[in-house]
């Protein structure tokens, strides 16, 4: 078995462009649930409407690239509104039902083909993302330490992504010591004193959809950055299962969590798919498990890890149980 590449290839997945944009998506979750209680089971459509706002406005209208970065940013708080305002005076569970139908109902709309001129049907998006790289300080070449690199496309969507998670990291700090934070976990603990203290909970659940929202958003921008295209059924609902899992994984309701979450998940998710296919190829599993099935296998035993660590551990690595009792009333 090759295990230097098999190393290479875990050490670069821990802190590539899938981790960045999950652990953006994760970032928002945490908010809405980690700290404010509210079970969105559509971050997906968040990530979809941002990523297919900036392609559209670029590669099907021809507009300014920076426009579609607005644009993006604007639907994503468009659609936050649309669904919290029906669904947040009642309990949380109407927000979880509405959230994973509107996420399928987005996907559904991007992929349809009497919106193919616009979105360009399950084919996607492409070719919006010149202005991005054109603006890539880093030249030609690989970048990285040792045998662990990136070339400079890829250096670049890094950097920037990375940076955006220190932001709404610090972010998330800052809000979580102010008494805007305090008062999130208290509607989280119990929103009906909260209530009989004079404070508008429905606002500061609208603001903590709204925001979770906009950060998770970010990781449709590097999501679609990265491959330099989008198409509907990349932000399916396993894209937020995942994500959930993430914060689960990392443990709710801490600023970091989301960060070393996401990056675990990949390590374990290309660690464990690399040996399998290492193994598969050299004979290991005779039959019983071929190099096509591998990828199944993989979700199998990563699926398995994150039940033990449920059953044993529910509130993550770093997480406290409390911080995952929710009042659903």
């Amino acid at each position: 078995m090759d295990w230097n590449t098999i190393f290479i290839t875990t050490v670069e997945a821990s802190i590539g462009w899938q981790t960045v944009a999950y652990a953006l998506a994760a970032i928002g979750i945490n908010i809405q649930f980690g700290y404010a209680g509210l079970l969105n089971f559509g971050q997906a459509a968040f990530l979809g409407v941002a990523a297919y706002g900036l392609a559209v406005t670029v590669s099907t209208f021809h507009l300014s690239f920076w426009l579609g970065i607005a644009i993006g940013l604007v639907a994503t708080v468009i659609l936050a509104f649309l669904l919290g305002i029906p669904t947040l005076r009642l309990r949380a569970d109407y927000l979880a039902i509405v959230t994973i139908a509107a996420a399928e109902i987005v996907r559904l709309v991007f992929r349809s083909v009497a919106f193919k001129d616009v979105f360009g049907g399950s084919d996607g998006r492409q070719n919006f993302s010149g202005d991005f790289f054109a603006i890539n300080p880093y030249s030609p070449g690989t970048y990285g330490i040792g045998p662990i690199s990136f070339d400079e496309r890829t250096t670049w969507v890094l950097t920037v992504g990375w940076i955006l998670i220190a932001l709404s990291c610090a972010l998330v700090y800052l809000l979580m010591k102010s008494p805007w934070g305090r008062v999130m976990k208290a509607i989280r603990e119990d929103e009906d004193a909260v209530r009989s203290l004079g404070k508008n909970v429905f606002s500061y659940k609208m603001q903590a959809l709204v925001l979770g929202g906009v950060i998770g958003c970010l990781g449709g921008f590097i999501f679609a950055l990265s491959q330099a295209s989008v198409q509907p059924d990349l932000f399916g609902t396993e894209f937020t299962f995942y994500a959930y899992t993430i914060v689960i994984l990392g443990g709710a309701a801490r600023v970091f969590s989301p960060v070393v979450g996401a990056a675990i998940f990949w390590v374990l998710l290309v660690f464990i798919g690399n040996t399998l296919d290492e193994a598969a190829r050299a004979g290991a599993f005779g039959s019983w498990v071929t190099v096509s099935q591998v990828g199944s296998v993989r979700f199998m035993l990563v699926g398995l890890g994150l039940m033990l660590l449920l059953i044993f551990r529910p509130q993550g690595i770093f997480g406290d149980k409390r911080e995952i009792a929710l009042d659903a009333r």
